[in-house]
C-alpha cells in the first residue's frame, strides 16, 4: 500500500497540488498510508476522521436530510464529504471513504459495501461504489487502496479514460 501512496504523493507533489482525507470506515487508515512516506508533507493538509454520522454533518457539512434519508453509506455522502474535507483544509484535492466493514450490516447495506470519493480543484469529483469480500481488516485495507487508486486515476486520466471495474461502478460528479 505505501507504493501506491507514494506514487500518488508524488503526482500531487510533481502537479503541485495537495490533499486532505475525511474517514469513516477507515478510521485514519488513509492518512496513516499517506503520511508514511517520507516528504508527505509537501501535499498532505491533514484529516478528519468522520465516523459519527454527527461528525460528516457538522464538521464535514454533510447534508442533515441526507444523512437521515439514506445513511452514512451512500454514494452521495462520500461526494458531500470530500468536498467538505476539501473546503474545511484548504486542499486542491478532497478524498472520503464510507461504508461497511462489519461484522453487520448498516443503514440497510451489507458488509462490504463501501463508496470512496475524489474531489477535485475545478468542482470535479468521482465517486466509486465498492462491493468487498473479506474480514473487517480486509475490507478496511482493501478501502484505502480504492480511494488512493480513484486519487490516482483522477490525477492521471489520460484524455477521459477512467478505469470503472473496481469491483464497482464509478459515478462522475458534476460540478459544485
Amino acid at each position: 500500500m505505501s507504493a501506491d501512496a507514494a506514487g500518488v504523493l508524488a503526482a500531487l507533489i510533481t502537479g503541485g497540488r495537495t490533499v486532505a482525507v475525511a474517514e469513516s470506515l477507515t478510521g485514519g487508515l488513509v492518512a496513516a498510508a499517506l503520511t508514511a512516506v517520507p516528504g508527505a508533507s509537501r501535499a498532505v493538509r491533514g484529516s478528519v476522521t468522520a465516523y459519527a454520522t454527527e461528525v460528516k454533518r457538522d464538521v464535514l457539512g454533510v447534508d442533515g436530510h441526507l444523512l437521515a434519508d439514506r445513511g452514512a453509506v451512500d454514494a452521495e455522502v462520500a461526494r458531500q464529504m470530500a468536498r467538505g474535507v476539501r473546503g474545511l483544509l484548504g486542499a486542491d484535492w478532497g478524498l472520503a471513504t464510507t461504508g461497511v466493514a462489519g461484522p453487520g450490516p448498516q443503514d440497510g447495506r451489507p458488509v462490504g459495501t463501501v463508496f470512496v470519493a475524489a474531489a477535485g480543484p475545478h468542482g470535479d469529483c468521482a465517486v466509486r461504489r465498492l462491493s468487498l469480500d473479506g474480514d473487517r481488516e480486509s475490507i478496511r485495507t482493501e478501502s484505502v487502496r480504492a480511494v488512493l487508486a480513484l486519487l490516482r486515476d483522477e490525477l492521471t486520466a489520460n484524455a477521459g479514460a477512467k478505469d470503472t471495474e473496481h469491483k464497482g461502478g464509478m459515478d462522475v460528479c458534476s460540478p459544485e
